[in-house]
């Protein structure tokens, strides 16, 4: 313990001032050897490995629904399971709002809050701050803000941050961040160095030694701030590494153009996360370079809109068109949804506004993206990852454009 202080007080000191030369690798937070991450293959920059956590092994690349008030929207935590998801997020924001982190950890913590019994990931609630862009102040110690319930004022900082995730005892938790506008060339310069004195602050604020902590890595779409970051985040020695502010508001290029300066520059031997990010085609291209971890709210958030993935492009069930289609959303998909019910009869239920079209339509999304990962683990195994590319990106062309 005596170390790791005494190696934060010197981060602290060059957390200060812009780190130009890469700190010496050090482990110096609580990394607990349960959080080890084995690397079994790659391809190019493509990477099969497996991460263990305290409620089991995450085998990499993975893809997580995103449950952020405790529950994936509209399915039960067997029903998560079965599409095949084995990691789900929750949202500090939120569950802090609502009900309560001290409450959910009075429950046993989230995992038994919402039984779920795989392993879990906490964000910091710092992207759902700095959303709330007029009702907040940010100031080197944290921020302060109201809430989006009842505008009662709340404030968070690194150590609260940290506190918060605590108590919701998630295996995977977030360093508090700032999440800046990519376009502001000027700010992000200032939102990196204070999301650099943040992580420090939030390394030494853990105090439970069965949570991975990651930094996250900001510094919007400028290469140089990038890997400066990544740089500097990769020196605190923390179990994995998350790279946020992305699908922000960026153009899709900028985003690779990101991780093709940001994952060469980590070290190989942990886990690295893609913050947001959920169309099939951006996990094609992210897993094309060496990300580890998804997580997105779109494949339900689009569910509930009556919006499904298909190899013909995004499909709106809403539409006419589908009113007496008997095939399945994907003829070649094998979920619950696909291997049971027609369009026609999710188009009535959209129709007729039935609660059971966003549970159909979201165990559809969620496997498809879920499996789509673990068919790119497969290829990395085997050898055939990159040969296969061309043929996902042909079949997942238009699932991220507007519904048909």
């Amino acid at each position: 313990m005596f170390f790791k202080f005494a190696f934060i007080r010197v981060i602290r000191q060059l957390a200060n001032i812009r780190v130009k030369k890469p700190l010496p690798l050090c482990t110096f937070g609580i990394i607990s050897p349960m959080f080890e991450y084995t690397l079994h293959s790659t391809q190019g920059r493509a990477r099969a490995g497996t991460f263990n956590t305290p409620h089991g092994a995450l085998e990499t690349p993975v893809f997580a629904p995103v449950g952020t008030q405790a529950t994936v929207k509209t399915l039960t935590p067997a029903q998560v399971k079965d599409v095949g998801a084995s990691l789900v997020l929750s949202n500090t924001y939120h569950l802090y709002l609502r009900p309560g982190d001290e409450l959910v950890r009075d429950f046993g913590g989230l995992h038994n809050f919402m039984q779920w019994d795989g392993p879990m990931l906490t964000d910091s609630g710092g992207f759902q701050v700095f959303s709330l862009s007029g009702t907040r102040k940010v100031d080197e110690e944290g921020v302060t803000f109201r809430s989006h319930i009842d505008g009662s004022k709340h404030r968070f900082t690194p150590e609260k941050s940290i506190a918060i995730q605590e108590n919701l005892g998630a295996d995977i938790i977030m360093a508090f961040d700032e999440c800046a506008d990519p376009n502001d060339e000027a700010y992000i310069v200032k939102a990196m160095e204070r999301t650099h004195r943040w992580a420090v602050r939030s390394v030494e604020a853990q105090t439970r030694s069965d949570q991975a902590l990651f930094g996250i890595v900001q510094g919007g779409v400028n290469p140089d701030l990038r890997l400066e970051s990544a740089k500097f985040i990769a020196s605190l020695g923390t179990p994995g590494i998350a790279i946020g502010g992305l699908s922000v508001g960026e153009t899709k290029k900028q985003m690779h153009d990101v991780l093709d300066v940001v994952n060469p520059a980590l070290p190989e031997d942990k886990p690295r996360y893609l913050m947001g990010v959920g169309t099939p085609e951006d996990l094609i291209e992210g897993v094309r370079r060496g990300v580890d971890i998804f997580d997105c709210v779109l494949p339900t958030r689009l569910a509930r809109h009556h919006a499904a993935f298909s190899p013909e492009g995004r499909l709106n069930l809403k539409n006419a068109t589908f009113k007496r289609d008997e095939r399945p959303v994907d003829e070649s998909c094998t979920c619950y949804t696909c291997q049971n019910f027609t369009r026609a009869y999710i188009r009535h239920l959209v129709v007729a506004k039935e609660l059971l079209a966003g549970t159909l339509l979201s165990i559809h999304n969620l496997h498809a993206l879920i499996h789509l990962v673990k068919d790119m683990r497969v290829a990395v195994l085997d050898g055939t990852f990159e040969e296969q590319v061309p043929a996902w990106l042909d079949r997942w062309a238009g699932n991220a454009s507007k519904n048909r």
